[in-house]
């Protein structure tokens, strides 16, 4: 009997008990923290603030990005949170250097080039008022001679820092993000370094949306 090559076997599709199994929480995060729960290099992790084993990451935060990160146990549901064709809107309050004008808001819409390609196209707006939103552990650095304004801005797109390219791209640097919401699932007044378990209703708000029969 001949030898023939190896053909690996795809993996059986995740069941409904596998997506609803498991622990996932809602953590804010806070500036200058990695979204993992270890470093090499000894810098500040997830791990330094959630004491729950077996739980990761469902998608990431930059380092100097703050705000929602979902950590859940269940590996097929991070896979669906963070996989493109579920196309869960990402809600970021945005400060950036300048006041955009419309015409800078509408490039933002319709999708800007980002290292030679372009982005999906964007909600954008300009906030009348700065958010209420938790301080910054390191203030912004204010300079008297350039304004700042609020965005906010949504994405069903997750490549990396493509919000801070985004914003440079149309001649706004980005100063300060703050993810504020994953689909249904909403930051709400968690402080930076609090976290929590989902509640039932919003894991059945979450499996709706990413069409997780329940």
């Amino acid at each position: 009997m001949s030898k023939g090559k190896h053909r690996p076997t795809n993996p059986a599709p995740a069941t409904r008990q596998d997506l609803q199994a498991g622990r996932t929480l809602i953590f804010c995060k806070p500036y200058k923290v990695l979204s993992s729960f270890t470093d090499p290099e000894g810098r500040p992790t997830v791990g330094h603030y959630v004491p729950v084993p077996n739980v990761y990451a469902a998608g990431r935060l930059d380092f100097d990005s703050e705000g929602l990160l979902l950590l859940t146990s269940n590996g097929a549901l991070a896979h669906r949170i963070t996989h493109p064709r579920y196309k869960l809107p990402k809600i970021y309050w945005v400060q950036v250097e300048h006041i955009p004008t419309e015409s800078a808001l509408e490039q933002l819409r319709r999708g800007v080039l980002v290292q030679g390609k372009k982005t999906q196209p964007a909600q954008a707006e300009l906030l009348p008022h700065p958010p209420n939103i938790f301080p910054r552990s390191q203030p912004i650095r204010a300079r008297k001679t350039i304004p700042t304004a609020w965005l906010k801005i949504t994405l069903r797109e997750g490549r990396k820092r493509q919000v801070r390219k985004m914003t440079a791209a149309v001649g706004h640097p980005t100063l300060r993000l703050v993810r504020v919401a994953i689909g249904p699932i909403r930051l709400g007044n968690l402080q930076p370094g609090q976290w929590r378990d989902l509640t039932a209703a919003e894991l059945a708000q979450l499996h709706t949306a990413l069409k997780i029969r329940t």
